[in-house]
């Protein structure tokens, strides 16, 4: 098997830190960036039909985001620079419902975050860019998308390198990176409602 995998981290069941076996000289390096084989082998049976990517810069915080009636189970890792990626079980009946995990991603580390159906997923981008890639087991629905709040305080996500204070909604207001670059959320991730909403 090609891949070292960590199961049910932070105590959450179904989260996986995935790393690849990577192959370095001094020409560079290669790695497989999914095996279907390897994740069979190693317990997690999934079928990938999209594939996304996107490029952000730094203080950009994307989420926190699902699909409401077509949840995705989402296999993501960073491909240049560095983000702080987060899942928050969002799962009805969950023991960890509300409990969130976070996870660094980077080109240098080259991790993966495996995260099943269920979760609340978003992200923080700590280098100037970065370029996120991700694999969906079912397809984007625009009229489908729901969302938690990034600062929710039940939930209390301890995003790196930024200060500010909550001031009773998901507005990027008042929020900064220690360096004092702004947050930048969309118009959008900045009126998601608290998880005690949902």
């Amino acid at each position: 098997m090609q891949i070292k995998v960590e199961k049910n981290v932070g105590g959450i069941e179904g989260l996986c830190v995935i790393e690849p076996a990577v192959h370095g000289d001094d020409r560079g390096y290669f790695m497989e960036t999914y095996s279907q084989r390897d994740m069979v082998e190693a317990g997690l049976n999934y079928t990938f039909v999209q594939d996304n990517q996107s490029m952000s810069t730094k203080g950009v915080l994307r989420g926190l985001h699902f699909q409401i009636n077509y949840p995705q189970t989402k296999l993501v890792r960073v491909i240049k620079g560095s983000v702080f990626d987060v899942a928050v079980d969002i799962r009805k009946g969950s023991k960890t419902y509300g409990k969130w995990y976070g996870v660094e991603l980077t080109e240098e580390n080259k991790k993966q975050f495996l995260i099943p159906r269920g979760f609340a997923h978003g992200f923080l981008v700590l280098s100037d860019t970065a370029e996120f890639c991700y694999k969906c087991d079912d397809f984007y629905h625009p009229n489908d998308e729901g969302g938690i709040a990034w600062n929710d305080p039940t939930i209390g996500i301890v995003w790196p390198k930024v200060k500010g204070k909550y001031k009773g909604s998901a507005s990027a207001e008042g929020y900064a990176m220690e360096d004092g670059t702004e947050l930048k959320l969309s118009e959008k991730d900045q009126i998601w409602i608290g998880i005690n909403r949902l």
